[in-house]
This record gives structure tokens, C-alpha cells and sequence, in this order.
């Protein structure tokens, strides 16, 4: 009989990787994503305009990101070990996510693509979908739905026993961290820009639920999952969902601070510019004011 929540191996986690068919399509889909990246750097390059390194770091480290939740080592435990399950859900959801969204892929793809393939893409950028599904209220709505519903109800007993379905689980938890992140921290233009201020309050209001959830999981009288996970993993699972959910919250927090300094930064430089233009034709025109004395 399999031991219940057994204990993770450095080793496994570190240098484990899972070989089933859905983990290879995966990883072929990573690496095709990470292959346009660069192919599209390039393009761009051959055009005489620089893309930001620090860009392609961000998209390349959430591609890793995904790879190591999905089939890397934390894999190995995400049918047996609860406690894991939550941190690789949190990877997909809260780390991932932000990242992809800091290297800014549809930039990339407008700027470096055909006129054709950009105006098509422009096309579905300033769809109604699109206008739907980048609104704040659905941005927030999806991420909370979609946890709230997989820990608290049966869909989570029932992905541990069907792999299919868990792989979906996985996609579905990456795609809805996208759509709330690539609004907060992303550097696509979108087709709703929200304000600092808009943004800051959409990662506050993430702060409660995180909690309310992590404490309504640490404070279960039976596994979720009692097949194979074990009560303290459980509640354990519970505690790092709560801890590990708001560390991120802070880190999205200083990006956003960081964000917000260098585009009032760059506000005041864009007055302090219009503000000597205005000065300069004052004093070329005729009968304008000289320098003062």
C-alpha cells in the first residue's frame, strides 16, 4: 500500500523529471514558446531595434517556472503529498504568471511580425473578448473562483484520480494567473489599461481571500484527499497556501511600487521638457519675455 504523504526528496525534486506522454507534450509546447521568443528577438534585431534583455530574462524564467511545476521534480509529489500540490499550483498561479507577463510577448509579436500577422493581432487585442476577459472584475473573479472551487470542493479528489484532467487543472490554474496578472504587472498594451492605483487595489483585495482560504484548508477535520494524503499534510498544506500566497502578494506589491516610481519619473521628465519647450518659443517669439535677470 503507497505511503500517505510521503516525505520529498531533495533529490527528486531537484533532478526529477516526469516522462508520460501529457508531460512531453508539455514540454514540447515550452519549448516552441521559447523558440518564437528568441526567433522573434531576432527578427527584431534584423530590424535595428533593440528588445530589453531584462524582458527576455522575465519570459524565459517563466517559462522554467512553468516547466518545473508541470514536469519537473515537484511533479513527482503533486498525486501524494498535498503540502507540495499547493506550492506547485502556487508556482503556476503566482509566479509564473507575472512573469510571462513582464517579458511582454505581445509586444514582441507586434512589433516583429509581418504587417499582416500585426494587424490580425490587433484585430483580437481590441475584440469584445478581449475587452471581457482583461476586465478587472473577471481578472480577479477567475483567480478566486478558481481556487475557492478546486480546494473546497470535490474537483480536487477527483483530479488526483484522473491525470487528464489534472493536466487540464494545471493549464486552467496558469491561464487564470495570466489573466489577473497581465493586467497588474504585464507591459503588453492591453485593451483596458488600469491605473497604479486601480492595480494596487486589485492585489489588496487578493490579500483576505488568499487568507480565508488557506486558514479554511489548515482547518479541515479530514484530508482533502484521504486516499492519499494524510490530515497534517493536509493542514499543512493549508498554512503554506496562506504563507507562501502572501509572500508573493508582497513581492507583486514591490514590482508595482517599482513600476509606479519610474512612471512618475518619467511623468515629470515629460513636464519638465514641455516646460522648457513652452519657455523657448516664449522667448523666440516676437516681443517674448528674455531670459530673467
Amino acid at each position: 500500500m503507497p505511503i500517505k504523504s510521503p516525505s520529498p526528496q531533495a533529490g527528486t525534486l531537484l533532478f526529477s523529471w516526469q516522462t508520460d506522454w501529457m508531460s512531453l507534450v508539455a514540454i514540447c509546447v515550452q519549448l516552441l514558446a521559447f523558440g518564437w521568443y528568441l526567433r522573434s528577438m531576432q527578427r527584431l534585431g534584423a530590424r535595428g531595434r533593440r528588445w530589453s534583455p531584462y524582458r527576455a530574462a522575465s519570459f524565459i524564467a517563466g517559462l522554467a517556472v512553468v516547466a518545473y511545476a508541470a514536469e519537473g521534480g515537484i511533479a513527482h509529489y503533486d498525486e501524494s503529498n498535498f503540502t507540495v500540490h499547493v506550492i506547485q499550483h502556487l508556482l503556476l498561479m503566482n509566479l509564473a504568471p507575472p512573469l510571462l507577463a513582464m517579458g511582454a510577448p505581445m509586444t514582441l509579436a507586434l512589433q516583429s511580425s509581418s504587417r499582416r500577422t500585426t494587424t490580425w493581432l490587433l484585430k483580437i487585442l481590441h475584440s469584445p473578448p478581449a475587452q471581457l476577459l482583461t476586465h478587472p472584475l473577471v481578472a480577479l473573479g477567475s483567480g478566486v473562483v478558481t481556487m475557492y472551487a478546486y480546494f473546497l470542493t470535490p474537483l480536487y479528489s477527483y483530479s488526483e484520480q484522473h491525470p487528464v484532467f489534472h493536466a487540464y487543472v494545471h493549464l486552467h490554474f496558469l491561464l487564470a494567473g495570466c489573466l489577473f496578472w497581465w493586467p497588474i504587472v504585464g507591459r503588453d498594451v492591453l485593451p483596458r489599461r488600469l491605473s497604479f492605483g486601480a492595480r494596487f487595489v486589485l492585489v489588496f483585495v487578493t490579500i483576505p481571500w488568499n487568507a480565508f482560504l488557506g486558514l479554511a484548508i489548515a482547518s479541515v477535520t479530514k484530508p482533502l484527499f484521504a486516499a492519499a494524503n494524510t490530515l497534517t499534510d493536509t493542514q499543512a498544506g493549508g498554512d503554506v497556501l496562506w504563507g507562501l500566497g502572501e509572500v508573493f502578494t508582497v513581492c507583486a506589491l514591490a514590482i508595482l511600487f517599482v513600476d509606479w516610481a519610474a512612471d512618475e519619473e518619467r511623468r515629470a521628465v515629460r513636464a519638465d521638457r514641455q516646460l522648457d519647450a513652452a519657455l523657448a518659443a516664449a522667448r523666440a517669439s516676437p516681443g517674448g519675455a528674455g531670459d530673467p535677470p
